[in-house]
């Protein structure tokens, strides 16, 4: 089998969309599937091009198994709805030059990003005469009515929403990263059986156990994108909160807030933050967060519960340390399903810091819950069981536009309930 991936965002970019894309590639490989991507230039987030691929049109590599076609993309941060759409739409077009270096393919998979991936998409399924399964990390239309961003009843909100269903309604098949995204695809058009849950996964050779360096300090730590996704104000409250305490929080990463974030903790003369602004590898960020004690995932709260679950929650997991999680919705609730950590409300500093501090002082709580998270991702979320999930999801797919599908196959698509959502990767 030959499978096609559409990924705007790949290694060495940061964010979740990058670590699925990867992850699912990876474990596609791992399953014996021969797998290209396409994708860009390295940019995100930070909008720096590096210099070898300077006046290139393209790059073809190898990653891991993976063979990788990088082309253009325009030197933008990622800062602003407007810079963000010029890089979609950059990508679009560019990702098109891999229709001269692409032969053969069974199936495209669209990675990311949302939307905007598609149209390619359907420009390589046509000419391939093959079928196309679509990613879904973030339902950006029904987020941009959400956080307000567009009025509902507007002109081009419903547009928007027009030109959103109707290229899912394209699709062969779709596979959300999350059982909180069915409903809204549903609304969209897309049937329930064409809908497969494909968890994010988690690359056990890179994120394993490790031992922190210094007993003496308890470590909590952060790694990723600095976006507005993310609330730090509620991390930099709780260390004040915990400034007489041994306690230390260091949040790494780059992104859009990073420059405002290193004011804040300079106005308000936070001591116990430290602040590592720069991109680390993956293995990096392994040995950075594997030398802390407890991880947080400090989500912002735009009023509506998360419905994806953020890839980082596996990392941390397969870490063998505990989870601190500020969110609401199904982040939340895998925490919790899971045994991995402790849920607070996201904004509160004060909850925070009472969740640090407990964790701080009750070893054998941090242990355990380390321990659960671990043997969870090991039993459930290894990249080649998401791979071989994946695999068989395009197979069936194949099949069906073929008008061979097997109706015994046994891939069970639009989940009945959390319980089978969660364990369905290994059905």
């Amino acid at each position: 089998m030959r499978v096609l991936i559409l990924a705007q965002y790949f290694p060495p970019d940061l964010g979740g969309s990058t670590t699925r894309a990867y992850n699912v590639a990876r474990g596609l490989v791992l399953n014996g599937v021969n797998t290209t991507v396409v994708t860009s230039y390295p940019h995100y987030p930070h909008g720096v091009i590096p210099r070898e691929f300077a006046c290139k049109p393209f790059t073809v590599e190898q990653m891991n198994g993976v063979k990788v076609i990088r082309t253009l993309m325009i030197p933008l941060e990622s800062k602003g709805l407007l810079r963000r759409l010029a890089t979609f739409v950059t990508f679009m077009i560019s990702s098109l030059q891999g229709l001269l270096l692409v032969r053969g393919i069974d199936a495209v998979w669209v990675a990311n990003p949302d939307i905007f991936g598609i149209v390619p998409g359907l420009i390589y399924k046509s000419v391939h005469r093959c079928p196309i399964l679509f990613n879904v990390d973030d339902l950006s239309i029904e987020d941009v009515e959400n956080l307000k961003m567009m009025r509902a009843k507007s002109l081009s909100y419903r547009l928007a929403k027009r030109a959103s269903s109707l290229l899912y309604r394209m699709m062969d098949a779709v596979t959300p990263i999350s059982p909180g995204y069915f409903e809204g695809i549903e609304r969209l058009g897309v049937q329930k059986g064409r809908m497969f849950l494909v968890l994010g996964g988690v690359d056990l050779d890179v994120f394993k156990p490790q031992q922190g360096i210094d007993s003496s300090v308890f470590t909590v730590a952060y790694s990723g994108s600095f976006s507005v996704a993310y609330d730090f104000d509620q991390v930099l409250d709780a260390a004040e909160l915990l400034s007489g305490v041994n306690i230390v929080f260091k949040i790494q990463g780059k992104g859009e807030l990073g420059e405002e974030l290193e004011r804040k903790i300079s106005a308000r003369r936070i001591h116990n933050v430290q602040l590592i602004d720069k991109i680390l590898t993956r293995d990096e960020v392994s040995g950075f967060l594997g030398q802390a004690d407890a991880l947080i995932l400090p989500l912002r709260d735009f009023g509506v519960p998360y419905r994806g679950i953020s890839s980082k929650l596996y990392e941390y997991q397969a870490l063998a340390k505990p989870i601190i999680c500020c969110a609401k919705g199904q982040p939340a609730e895998y925490v919790e399903e899971t045994g991995s950590g402790i849920v607070v409300t996201p904004g509160d500093g004060r909850a925070l810091a009472d969740a640090v501090l407990l964790l701080s002082e009750d070893a054998e709580l941090t242990r355990s819950l380390g321990e659960s998270g671990r043997k969870y991702v090991e039993q459930n979320l290894a990249l080649d069981s998401i791979g071989s999930r994946m695999r068989d999801i395009i197979a069936h797919t194949i099949k069906e536009k073929r008008g061979h599908t097997d109706l015994g196959s046994g891939i069970e698509t639009h989940p009945k309930s959390r319980a089978d959502a969660l364990g369905e990767v290994t059905s």
